[in-house]
């Protein structure tokens, strides 16, 4: 998408350099800094410490982990613990092992001779793919958005939380790309971002994304949604999803189950955009069975920003010594999500029709 009306990709293999490169997204929205991937070990810190995220995304990172990987693994088996390293990231988001178990699948049988051309191929195929499969959503997301305005002629107020725009995919997004294709079509939008603490995705980076597409939003605390539906304020919610199991629960950030829930009791639609890696087809039951990532209390208790200077700072917020429990996300039980959209098309968020999306 646009980065000062230039097009830019969150991740992509320079072959010049013959080096994978990405967008540090801790640094958004006060500074636009490309980063060189070298080492396993870069690959794992940028996907722990959130230099990319968003479940596509990871996904892809992975896939090019496993290309660096594999120019200096001895053997398959080193090759495999390369993986689980990768995998061992951050474990709610199902697209990180479903993309290293892909290339371990299509290699296990190969000879060592042309190894690394073959997955770096794959790890591209990946990327091009997933920019394909967020197009697709966009498109079939848009015409929810059109069909609102068709029937009120009327801006349509979208609400959406955290990110899951371009910056959680390698281009176009999952919950922005249908806002995205919508904008493009000169529907007139208009979209309430949530903060979303701790890390602050919404104010920090879908704000960025929209601001440089020049569609008009409004930033708000996480607590406001619910308001906002009651007074007539909202016409859809969109949101992303980094697993979602086979009988249509969605695990997304944390605060996602809450708007689902105000959003069922105002009667307004809650739609999930899911591309279908993110689908485990292997989870019956999301509530019961999807890991829910805990991480570092520092991120709750302490804020970043910059200051009149224009320089970066971190600040406490808490009293010393006080207790801070920090879940990255939560799981919204399928009988509150109204469809998933997907690059296959919207359907119904429960076993029959994901089941079907699998082949």
């Amino acid at each position: 998408m646009l980065v000062n009306d230039k097009h830019l990709t969150t991740i992509w293999y320079d072959k010049a350099k013959e080096v994978v490169k990405i967008i540090d997204q801790r640094l958004l929205p006060f500074e636009l800094k490309i980063v060189e991937l070298k080492t396993l070990e870069d690959f794992c810190f940028a996907i722990k410490e959130m230099q990319v995220r968003g479940a596509p995304l990871i996904g892809v990172t992975a896939a090019y982990g496993m290309y660096v990987a594999s120019k200096t693994t001895k053997n398959f088996s080193e090759l495999e613990k390369a993986g689980d390293s990768l995998k061992s990231t951050r474990p709610t988001a199902v697209n990180l092992s479903w993309a290293v178990d892909k290339i371990i699948t299509e290699i296990k049988d190969m000879e060592k001779s042309n190894l690394q051309e073959i997955i770096l191929s794959i790890a591209n195929e990946i990327r091009d793919q997933d920019i394909i499969n967020c197009k697709a959503i966009g498109e079939n997301g848009s015409k929810l958005i059109e069909n609102i305005y068709k029937k009120t002629q009327k801006k349509v107020n979208v609400l959406t939380h955290c990110n899951a725009g371009w910056l959680a995919t390698v281009d176009w997004g999952t919950a922005l790309a249908p806002i995205f294709i919508a904008n493009q079509k000169k529907i007139p939008i208009h979209v309430w971002i949530d903060e979303t603490r701790p890390r602050n995705q919404g104010f920090s980076l879908t704000a960025w994304e929209l601001m440089h597409e020049k569609i008009e939003n409004s930033l708000i605390v996480d607590n406001v949604g619910g308001h906002l539906m009651q007074n007539g304020m909202i016409d859809l919610c969109i949101t992303g999803t980094d697993r979602t199991s086979l009988n249509g629960d969605v695990c997304n950030k944390i605060g996602t189950y809450l708007k689902a829930l105000a959003a069922k009791d105002n009667d307004i639609p809650f739609y999930v955009a899911a591309p279908i890696s993110s689908i485990d087809f292997n989870i019956k039951n999301g509530v019961k069975e999807i890991p829910i990532e805990e991480r570092d209390p520092d991120e709750v208790s302490i804020i970043e920003g910059i200051d009149e200077n224009n320089n970066r700072k971190k600040i406490k917020i808490i009293p010393e010594g006080s207790n801070c429990k920090n879940y990255a996300f939560d799981i919204t039980p399928a009988k509150y999500i109204t469809k998933l959209i997907t690059e296959k098309g919207v359907v119904d968020s429960n076993e029959e029709s994901i089941g079907g999306l699998k082949n």
